[in-house]
Formats: C-alpha cells, structure tokens, sequence
C-alpha cells in the first residue's frame, strides 16, 4: 500500500471512491503544480535503446541521452512504457521491478499518484514467455467475434496480474493496400468486419480491467503506395465511409478508453496536429471522454519528419491544441520545453488542464488514486502468462482462421502416403509470428534468452500425424540462392503428395518481409520463392500450396496447377498444429478471407470495395479480379443455401419489399450441411446500391454468422438490417440515408451471391450522425436433420 505523503489525509477527496471521478480529479487538479502537472502528461521508457537497433528508425534522435531516473520522477510520472516489452525478464520478477519503480514514483508525488503502465498486447502480452496469439488478419479470418473477445480477456488478465493497464491494441486501420508492411496488423479489408471483430477485442480487454488503445486514428492504412507514414491522399468520403466506422464501433459497442494518434498526414495536415479529427471528430461530435495518446515519437516528428513546426515546444503545443493528452513513449516534447512554453505565454495553461483533466479521470477509473491499491498485484507471486486456458483459447483461434482457397480433392493428406514437405517456412517456428510478437519484435535482439516458449513448426507437427515424411527447404524466404531447389523437386517428385510451406518472415523496419516498416514493392512471393513453387509444380506430383504470411500475395496462373492452396496470416505460437490438424483432416477448414488474394503482382493492388469503374471493364486493359474474392473459404464438407426471404413474405412477388428509411428490415436464409462430416458455414450478406447521388461499391459486407452444423443438420439464419447500415457520405458530406432501389444479397463471399434479394427504401432522404445504428442483429433457429450424401 502506498505511503500518505504530507498533503495527502483521510480528507482528501480525489482519495473518496464514493465520490465520481471527475469530482475526484477536479478536486486534485488546481493543487498541481506546473512541473507536477505536465509529469502525468509523458512517459518514460527507461529501457529503451539508444543504439538506432532498437524499435524504430529515428529512435536515437528522439534518446540520444539517458535518462536519469530520479530527475524523470521527481515530481512524478504520467506513464511507464514497456516495462515487460523492452527486453526478456522473467514475468515474477518482472512484477517485482514494476512494483518496485512504482513505490519510488508514489514517494516522489506529493500527492502519491503511480504511474499508468502500458503494453504492447496485438498478438498477446507482449512479455516473454506470454502466450503468442494468431494477428489481426487471422482473426478476420475467423469471422468469430466471440472467440477474438476471449482471447483479448485472456489476454487482460495476464496483463493486470502483472500491473498493467493499458495496452496498445486493436489495430482498427481497414487494409487499403496490400503491400503495406503493416497489413498483418489489420484485421482486413472491410470496415464492417474490422469494426465488429474490433469492438470484440476492446470488450475483452476492457472487461479484463486493461484500457484499449485504438490504433491508429486515423488514416495510416491508406499511404501513397504502400509506404510506411507515406502522404495519404485520401478524400473526406474514404475516411468516413472506410476509415472511421470501425473507430465509432470500437468506442460505441466496445467501450474503448483510449485512442492513439496515426502517424499519416492526410492531405498535407499531420493527424498529431488535426484538431477537426482529434476534438471536433472525436470528441465534440462522437462524445469520446476517455485519453489520446501519442503513437510513438509522433509529436517529435511534426518538427523533424513534417515540418509543421520550428520547435519542439511547437509540436508540443500543435499536439495539445489538436487534442493528444499524454506523450509517449517517453518525455521529450511534454518535458521541459512545454513547461518553459507555458511559463513564456506560448501556450495556455488550459490546454495542459484539460488533458491532464482526463489523465487523472483515467487514473481514477483504474483505481490507481483509491486508499487500498498496491504496487504488486495480489496474483503476481504466481504469475504465468502462457498457461493451458490461453493456449486452448490460441489453437482454436488458429484453427478457425485457416482458408482454404481451393482444393480438386487432395486435402485432406491421404494416411500412409509418401508426403514431402518442402519450401522456407516448412520448418521455421518464427513463421508461425507475426511482427509485435514478443519474439519477434523484441526476442530477436536477444538471442541468448530463447522464444521462451515451445513454437513447434509446421514440420514438427505434420511428422507426428504423417509416418512417411520428408523435408527439404528449397530456399529462403529472402535472397536469391536457388542452390536449394533441386534437393525439393527431388523430394516432391519422389512423393505421392507434396506441401509446399512458402510466405513471410515478419521483422521491423527492412529486418523482415512483412510488419511494420516492411512494405513491398509489389505482391510476388519474396525472394525466390515463386521459382521453387514453379519447379515443384512442374513435377507433376500433386502439390498442396500453403501460404503463411502476413499479407496476400499474388496467385497467378502459374499456381493453377496447385492441387490445393491454403492460406494462414501468421496463426501464433500453436499455428503449426492448426495447420496441421487441417491439412490431415483433423480439423475442418472454416476460415473465410479478411482480403482478397490478388492474381497480378504488380504495383496496383485494389480491394474489393470498389465502384463499377474499380472493377474489371471495358475501358481499361488491366482486369482486377481477384485470384479469391473477400470472403471465399471452402470446406471439407458441403452446405446447400436455399430459401431466402424477406420477412414478412412481400404479398407481391413483383415489387420490391418496402423498407422504411428510418427502420429495419428481416432477411433470412435457411443453411444445411449435405456433407458427411462437421463443418462451420459463414453466412454473409452484402449490400448492393444501384443508383445514389455519389459512387458506391458494387457491394459491401452488412452482416455475417459463423455457423456450425452437423451433418444432415440445418437452421435458418436471420438478419435485421438497420436502414442506418446503408448510410453513406452525400454530396454535402453529410452520411445520410437514401430512399431507392437496393438490394440485399446472400453469398458464400464477395464474389459469390447465392440469393438476390430486391428491396426499395421508402421515404424521404434521412440524415444521421454518431448516433446511428452500427450492427446487424443475427439469430440462428435450429431445423431438423436434412439427409446428407453419403
């Protein structure tokens, strides 16, 4: 329990948990010193490198001097950055030295406030020996809300046990082009399922006690060319039709309490400077209360990457006036020059109020001002952060997101088969993570520590289930050594069936082919991968393709010839037994696509949500089909769509269904497993408007159901569509509401309609705002047993 410091007593009210917490912060607030109010503003990263070798380029220029400690606290700190997340340490003794640093802050504070300690937590607890989950695009792939929501409670409560608060996670950013190095950290290509799938995150981890912190609001995604913090030269109606609506999801249905600043620049105004996006977006109009915290260094480079500002007490101020409340990852901008700023009339005092204001409302809320909290959480003794409960939650997350895209009935492996596995990521736990996993994004630089956790490999796992394998690498993920393909060919001719393992190895910044920093010039397997897959192709032996990697990369005609292809997004620390329980049949494939899987490897890469002229036409040569549409995944069983209706039954055929501008319509569809085995359908429905007063794609995902069935099994499947979910951005800018034609459109993805279902809204034109309606609601009703084939 922290020590009372002089100014503190039984009287004190920001101490009062009856009272609220903005009672409580506005009773500390003016007691604050200048100093002492701008040290909740910042935080320290005390064991970051200086070397340049650490996480970002531009790092040592932020650090090139050390920090001393007792200088950092001495009237208090905001935040602590990564105490777990910055080298290995042992997770006890790791909570040990958290608690530790902690009581030597209070001691410092004359109002004994501890710091908020944040994470990295994308792929789990960034922490040595924590459990590695799959990445975003795989839980897209999932299309299982409800299974990502565990994990992030999973996720959580390792957290807290170990005395964090808040973690840099979800990454909410819809993928706008593939060759952006971070798409692995997105959860797809589609608004509708990253702001579900995201929401979903955030309650878990806000239920588990842990602050969410969206990323990164808002625009990065949508960089010129694909380049990490390249200019974003996007219109208004891309950033609210595309961009925003996963951020209003997360905040509304999620409950986040955080948001984290993008890096872009959009339209020549850097988002750490944008006060329409950072308070009036954010704030005025959808009500966000909670903090805005700076991504990495982002304040520092409006001065030296931007140059919208002279000074660093110009960036300071820029950032305060936009609306970022706390610095990270550690002091710089915030420090000294703020407060010299402040003392000189450069900058109002009101501004650090108002974002230490909503620090100290935060810190209330985690119950960091309340009389009984302590350093070291009760369960840290025994804290472990990868134990069974996690690793159930991982392998069944892995499992679920595996899409297989095509199969001529090779999968599953046929038993006691010669099987040969070959190509680079056959054999590599490393390809199983994605880039902030703690091994890769910090366990790299330490070799001597080991993963820290048992990481088995695609082949570790196949040749516990495959008597009759073989292994050969053919060549690496980089470079250009072919020596390798011939020992592959040999192994693959000599089999009856071939794998074929081939993708990514995530690094940051140039040290990998995927993650942050890691953009490609185009979609072609990197290296000379597609040499090897070309060669083992041409054996004649039936080869099943299985693509682990961070992004989709181009199928073109020369992968027909694959017997199968299947693709994983970096499936986590148990992906390789995913993998291979799939392959082998012990799990049924039932992942769908996050992002379609191109066919051309070339410079200019499209997703599906694209108007008429986006797609493939007559006025130009270049056709943009994908290879896979968002959405297709395949089975090993098989499901009959039938009967799908509006509800209520429209009492004439020939007339669209009426539906109300301002109100909801009911589709439903009925779904059977013929097959002769187990298997999950995902049910999505996408919306077609044909006419409206600007462009729309040609359709948009507006609902979707992961379904299990048995075989012979059926259920009718119902979706409540809000006249809300059909709003766009009109010819003023305003989202509203358009009365006319559209049509509701059953498919097994973007790709594939099953059932078109025709529907006129009714009407006149309806504005709407923050406040609309975001979700489609689904209820699933259970049938009796239909017969299935043999």
């Amino acid at each position: 329990m922290r020590s009372q410091s002089p100014v503190d007593g039984d009287a004190a009210p920001w101490r009062d948990p009856q009272l609220p917490p903005t009672a409580r912060a506005e009773a500390l607030l003016p007691l604050l010193s200048l100093e002492e109010k701008v040290a909740q503003l910042v935080g320290v990263w005390v064991g970051a490198e200086a070397s340049g070798e650490g996480v970002a380029p531009h790092q040592s220029d932020m650090m090139s001097e050390p920090l001393d400690w007792n200088s950092v606290i001495r009237y208090g700190l905001g935040q602590l950055t990564r105490p777990f997340g910055t080298a290995p340490v042992d997770p006890v003794v790791g909570a040990r030295s958290l608690a530790a640093s902690q009581a030597q802050i209070v001691a410092n504070s004359r109002f004994g406030i501890p710091a908020q300690v944040h994470e990295e937590c994308l792929t789990g607890f960034a922490a040595w020996r924590a459990t590695v989950y799959p990445t975003p695009l795989s839980w897209g792939a999932s299309f299982d809300p409800e299974l990502v929501e565990a994990m992030a409670d999973r996720i959580g409560r390792s957290m807290r046990a170990a005395g964090v608060h808040q973690g840099l996670a979800p990454v909410l950013d819809v993928t706008r082009d593939y060759r952006w190095g971070r798409t692995e950290e997105t959860i797809g290509e589609d608004p509708y399922l990253v702001g579900t799938t995201g929401a979903a995150y955030v309650r878990g981890l806000e239920g588990a006690g842990v602050v969410a912190t969206l990323k990164h609001f808002a625009g990065y995604s949508a960089s010129r060319g694909g380049r990490n913090h390249a200019p974003v030269p996007m219109g208004r109606r891309e950033l609210t039709d595309v961009i925003l609506p996963p951020f209003e999801m997360a905040l509304r249905l999620g409950g986040a309490r955080s948001v984290m600043n993008s890096y872009a620049e959009i339209d020549g105004l850097p988002v750490a400077a944008d006060e329409e996006l950072l308070t009036g977006l954010l704030r005025d109009d959808w009500g966000f209360a909670g903090t805005v915290v700076s991504d990495y260094f982002s304040l520092r480079f409006l001065q030296t990457l931007h140059g919208v500002a002279e000074r660093s007490a110009d960036a300071a101020r820029l950032a305060l006036r936009a609306g970022i409340d706390v610095e990270l990852p550690t002091v710089d901008t915030f420090g000294t020059p703020l407060v010299e700023a402040v003392r000189s009339g450069d900058v109002d005092e009101a501004l650090i109020d108002r974002a230490l204001r909503r620090v100290l409302i935060q810190k209330i809320e985690l119950g960091l001002l309340d009389e009984g909290w302590q350093e070291l959480p009760d369960d840290a003794a025994s804290l472990r952060l990868d134990d069974e409960i996690s690793q159930d939650v991982a392998v069944r997350l892995a499992r679920e997101s595996v899409v297989l895209l095509h199969n001529n009935g090779v999968l599953p492996l046929p038993t006691g088969g010669r099987v040969a596995l070959v190509g680079p990521s056959a054999d590599d736990p490393m390809a199983m993570l994605g880039c902030y996993s703690f091994p890769n994004h910090v366990g790299v630089h330490h070799s001597e520590f080991g993963l820290g956790l048992d990481i088995p490999s695609l082949r570790d796992e196949l040749a516990r289930r495959v008597p009759l394998l073989s292994h050969e690498p053919g060549c690496a993920i980089t470079g250009d050594d072919t020596s390798g393909i011939p020992a592959a060919v040999a192994a693959a001719a000599a089999a009856d069936v071939c794998v074929l393992a081939v993708g990514d190895r995530a690094g940051m910044f140039g040290r990998g082919t995927s993650g942050e920093g890691c953009d490609a010039a185009d979609l072609r397997l990197p290296g000379v991968q597609a040499e090897l897959v070309r060669a083992v192709l041409a054996t004649g032996t039936p080869v099943v393709v299985v693509l682990m990697a961070g992004r989709p990369y181009a199928l073109g005609p020369e992968f027909d010839a694959a017997a199968a292809v299947v693709q994983a997004f970096f499936l986590g620390q148990l992906g390789g037994q995913a993998l291979a329980e799939v392959l082998t049949g012990a799990v049924n494939p039932s992942g769908r696509l996050p992002v379609s899987v191109p066919r051309d490897g070339g410079g200019m890469p499209s997703t599906y949500l694209s108007p008429p002229l986006g797609h493939r036409n007559k006025v130009s040569s270049i056709d943009p089909t994908p290879a896979y549409p968002f959405g297709h995944g395949l089975s090993y069983t098989t499901f009959e769509w039938s009967d799908a209706v509006v509800e209520p039954a429209n009492e004439s055929r020939d007339d669209p269904a009426a539906w109300p501008v301002d109100g909801e319509v009911r589709v439903r569809i009925t779904v059977a497993n013929t097959g002769d085995r187990a298997g999950a359908e995902v049910v999505q429905l996408y919306l077609h408007d044909p006419v409206a007063q600007t462009t729309r794609p040609v359709v948009r995902l507006v609902g979707y159901a992961r379904l299990p069935l048995e075989p012979g099994e059926a259920a009718h499947v119902t979706f409540g569509v809000p006249a809300d979910l059909t709003s766009f951005s009109g010819l003023t800018g305003r989202r509203v509401v358009e009365p006319g034609a559209v049509e509701l459109r059953f498919g097994r993805s973007s790709g594939e309609t099953v059932a078109t279902l025709p529907l006129r809204l009714t009407g006149v034109e309806r504005q709407v705002g923050h406040q609309r309606e975001l979700l489609t609601s689904v209820r699933v009703e259970p049938l009796v047993a239909v017969p299935h084939s043999a």
